[in-house]
């Protein structure tokens, strides 16, 4: 299956989170926050300059600057 950064996605476009790069604080804190394998996650909505972005995800609205949202892989 072919993956991407969660970062591409286009407004009101929806993904299945296949996995998080890396293993420091930040992607210990995105599983937390709940972007584990399996989960649908949608972007809402980019800042006027493009950072940071809204997503929708399990029920709730999650904004994640762009270089975070590249750790996350979606299929």
């Amino acid at each position: 299956m072919s993956t991407r950064a969660l970062d591409q996605l286009a407004v009101g476009e929806t993904a299945t989170v296949d996995s998080v790069e890396g293993d420091g604080a930040v992607a210990i804190r995105l599983q937390e926050m709940g972007f584990t394998a399996g989960t649908k996650v949608a972007l809402v909505k980019t800042a006027p300059l493009g950072d940071p972005l809204e997503f929708t995800l399990r029920g709730f609205h999650i904004s994640l600057r762009r270089a975070e949202a590249a750790r996350v892989r979606v299929a």
